[in-house]
């Protein structure tokens, strides 16, 4: 039966979404909207805190700036959704259960599964004791403080060593040497920074590090971090009086334990439509999801996750109306890379993540770089007047097409 068509007897249709990043508020904010006015659905939304992470400036908060204080619980006010703050334990699909805490228990009917990666802290050993990442507000503020102390301290120029030489720790990177000139910022990685970019941005990339007195050793393999060191292939040994880790990330093993298909990685496996091909009444969404379009599986971006949340909303609603939900498609379409406050590169790209000819530096970057990570948040609000503002983005065309696919 329609969840329209209940009585007031029958119990509602429960949707509980777990997380509450980019791709789990798009989810809640868009379902919440569009079954709002409709008996017989109820939205819960599961998060460890009340306040919005936002990953995008996690760098700046490593460097001691204040960002804003975004509250999920209210923004949900008005909706209709219920916010429950605690820590996902254990999911047992079998039950439909999720517990939180290993106190509360929640049963679902719908599971909306957004629990994002985190920094990989296990496969190099010492990482997990030695090194700051950037999974949390509360990681970043750590390192903020100890940046600081750095900088206020007497002696030698103090070494900061970033492992991981991707965008996070390009940004990063940058962020530290210009907020913190006093100090020796060390950029490490396997590949050249900006790597998969055009040349012309991978050179301004490049040249931004070297303005801002970042040095970068490309092919190096931290094997080891020690408490005043990381430690590379070969024997190599690199003083650092703080470590960012950067290189990989890892997903909560959660869904594998509660015995869902996931892949290689620890993602769940989803159908075109979002659903895990075990457990079809669960969706995965953002990094979380292992989801094939026609270039290959989808990677965890900001640009990505948002509309895999949407996608999801929209395919719930299908379903509780006795329709079929329809396939996700998503094209990719730009790289934006902060270098500082005060330059940017934006690499333009084909719908399958490969760059194009085109791309933005400086203060025209600066300015494009800003828009975009400034913009998850009132897209939220104008989600949750509009709703069908929010089921906008690039399909990709024949890059995006899966064989096979309805």
């Amino acid at each position: 039966m329609n969840a329209r068509h209940k009585t007031s007897t029958e119990a509602a249709h429960r949707v509980v979404i777990l997380g509450a990043g980019y791709a789990g508020m798009a989810a809640a904010v868009q379902l919440a909207g569009r079954v709002k006015r409709r008996e017989g659905v109820r939205v819960t939304v599961v998060n460890a805190q009340e306040r919005f992470t936002e990953r995008m400036r996690l760098h700046m908060t490593a460097t001691g700036q204040q960002l804003a204080e975004l509250s999920v619980p209210e923004l949900l006010e008005g909706t209709g959704a219920r916010f429950v703050r605690g820590w996902v334990t254990a999911v047992d699909p079998d039950a439909r259960t999720v517990r939180i805490d290993d106190e509360r228990v929640l049963h679902y009917d719908t599971l909306v599964y957004g629990l994002g990666g985190v920094a990989d802290t296990s496969a190099v050993p010492g990482v997990e004791d030695h090194a700051y990442t950037l999974s949390s507000a509360q990681d970043a503020e750590l390192l903020a403080d100890r940046l600081a102390r750095l900088s206020n301290g007497n002696g030698s120029k103090p070494t900061v060593v970033v492992a991981g030489s991707g965008l996070t720790g390009v940004e990063s990177a940058a962020e530290i040497a210009e907020r913190h000139p006093e100090l020796h910022v060390v950029l490490l990685g396997r590949q050249e920074p900006g790597a998969a970019m055009s040349p012309k941005a991978k050179a301004h990339l490049r040249a931004a590090l070297d303005r801002l007195g970042v040095r970068v050793r490309v092919g190096a393999d931290v094997v080891k971090v020690l408490p005043d060191a990381v430690e590379l292939a070969g024997g190599e040994s690199i003083a650092a009086d703080a470590v960012l880790w950067t290189s990989g990330t890892r997903i909560s093993p959660l869904a594998a334990r509660a015995g869902l298909a996931v892949d290689e990685r620890g993602r769940i496996v989803t159908d075109a439509a979002l659903r895990s091909v075990s457990h079809p009444e669960v969706y995965a969404i953002g990094d979380a999801a292992a989801i094939r379009q026609g270039y290959g599986v989808m990677h965890g971006t900001c640009q990505g996750g948002m509309p895999t949340g949407v996608h999801a909303a929209l395919s719930i609603d299908r379903v509780l109306k006795g329709k079929r939900p329809k396939p996700f498609r998503f094209g990719y379409y730009h790289t934006p890379v902060s270098l500082g406050r005060g330059d940017a590169v934006v690499q333009f790209t084909r719908p399958d993540d490969s760059p194009r000819r085109f791309c933005l530096t400086g203060r025209t970057a600066v300015r494009y770089k800003e828009t975009v990570t400034a913009s998850p948040w009132p897209t939220y609000g104008r989600m949750k007047k509009m709703p069908a503002s929010g089921a906008f983005w690039p399909r990709g065309g024949r890059f995006t097409r899966v064989r096979g696919a309805k």
